[in-house]
């Protein structure tokens, strides 16, 4: 059924049995109904509203009238004159298109001339550049191989320098050792010698005298 605005203020909820309030069921059942009959209401404000602005926007009907056409007029006679005879028109001029100057075509080759020349031009400035980097990087390569070569054989030099002095350092030391070691023989075989022939000087002894010798002492 429809709400009416009666409807909404006329109703009245059944207080609960237990509880103070109304029935949350009928409350809820009731607000559906106002939900609903709103929707409704508001969709036909929204046609009425619509058909109200086309009807505003519509061209008003307009009633011709039809007005007698006058009475036809007596008119005087009139005289025709003849057309005058036309002359004969011009011939038509035919003017020729005008034709290319051959300068265009020079022009053309003249512009693509100079690209060639331009591309050649570029051409052999990159490929003496390439030239001249690829020169410049062979130069200093030899001369960073020169460079090491020569420092290599310094260092050799000078390793071959203190080697050599080390070398006669120790030739020197050797002769030393063999001057003392010729020495040393010459003296003891001297002192060995001198001891026997104070040995056979003195003969046989009941108590031999003890020969001494250098670095020994007898208990």
């Amino acid at each position: 059924m429809a709400l009416t605005p009666e409807d909404v203020v006329n109703k009245r909820f059944q207080p609960t049995k237990f509880r103070e309030g109304y029935d949350q069921d009928e409350v809820d059942d009731f607000l559906d109904e106002v939900v609903v009959e709103l929707r409704r209401l508001h969709q036909e404000n929204e046609e009425l509203r619509q058909r109200l602005s086309s009807g505003e926007s519509a061209p008003a009907a307009t009633t011709a009238i039809e007005t007698p056409a006058p009475a036809a007029v007596e008119q005087a006679p009139v005289v025709v004159e003849p057309e005058p005879t036309p002359e004969p028109e011009p011939a038509p001029v035919v003017v020729s298109a005008p034709v290319a100057a051959p300068a265009d075509e020079d022009d053309e080759t003249s512009s693509t001339s100079s690209l060639l020349k331009l591309a050649r031009k570029l051409h052999e400035e990159h490929v003496r550049e390439g030239v001249e980097k690829r020169d410049a990087l062979v130069a200093e390569a030899h001369a960073t191989a020169a460079r090491i070569a020569a420092e290599a054989e310094a260092e050799q030099r000078s390793k071959t320098a203190v080697l050599e002095k080390e070398r006669q350092v120790l030739e020197g030391r050797i002769d030393e050792l063999r001057t003392f070691e010729r020495e040393y023989r010459t003296k003891l075989k001297g002192y060995i010698e001198g001891q026997l022939r104070e040995l056979d000087a003195a003969g046989s002894t009941e108590a031999p005298a003890t020969a001494s010798f250098p670095g020994y002492s007898g208990n």
